[in-house]
């Protein structure tokens, strides 16, 4: 087989710790990488690679800083292809959300999982990523999710169990914001929330601003399902 048309690569559980030169797989689609000993850095050459759309890179390093003997540190991950749709980055030990993961171009990415990181907060940007269906965030350590997250018109999925969302009282103001923006529930098409594990109720979450349209949006999901169409999740979020 020639490398260069070579469409999918799976270099999983092989403890690589680079995977050199990817440039020659200009028809790479499909870039299974997780579970090695990848650090920041190591994925540089995936810039390259104008056609990949699914990344799988968990389970890696990209988040630790490495010994460059006084060099600047590398980035732990590179500019993305703009053609990629699905991008899992869990467990890599990121104590923030790298740029290019919520760059502009990413105009395509549909599914990412951040989780098992210990992000606290998610950036503004993003609310870049336009076409995002599914978000994880699972078992990091996140407060508050920005109010960008309120635009993302096709987010459906986001998971944020065992994170650190909570709330004193539920007389929001400017001094006591919302730590989920009224626009997450009211705004966007979410019909599956996970917030398991965060110290928080389901009586507090009835309280949140615009979490009334987000019920009425499930109802509709429950009823349609009732008929032969899509079902969901309909418990209360993970919550008791």
């Amino acid at each position: 087989i020639r490398i260069a048309t070579l469409r999918t690569l799976d270099v999983s559980k092989n403890n690589l710790k680079s995977l050199g030169h990817l440039e020659r797989l200009t028809n790479l689609k499909s870039l299974h990488c997780e579970n090695n000993k990848l650090p920041a850095g190591a994925l540089s050459s995936v810039s390259t690679l104008s056609k990949l759309q699914t990344l799988i890179a968990g389970g890696n390093l990209l988040g630790n800083p490495v010994a460059t003997g006084g060099a600047a540190q590398p980035k732990p991950l590179p500019v993305l292809p703009a053609a990629l749709k699905q991008l899992v980055l869990d467990h890599n030990h990121f104590s923030t959300v790298p740029r290019s993961v919520v760059a502009s171009t990413l105009i395509r990415l549909e599914k990412l999982d951040l989780s098992y990181n210990q992000l606290a907060t998610l950036p503004e940007e993003i609310g870049n990523l336009k076409k995002l269906e599914e978000l994880k965030l699972d078992n990091n350590m996140i407060v508050a999710l920005p109010e960008t997250i309120g635009t993302l018109l096709k987010l459906k999925v986001l998971s944020l169990r065992e994170n650190a969302i909570s709330v004193t009282s539920t007389l929001f103001s400017a001094k006591n914001p919302q730590p989920l923006p009224a626009s997450l529930f009211a705004d966007t098409p979410l019909i599956d929330l996970n917030l398991h594990g965060n110290n928080l109720t389901s009586t507090q979450l009835n309280e949140f601003d615009g979490y009334k349209a987000f019920l009425d949006r499930r109802q509709k999901v429950k009823t349609a399902g009732l008929y032969g169409g899509a079902m969901t999740n309909l418990d209360v979020c993970g919550l008791e």
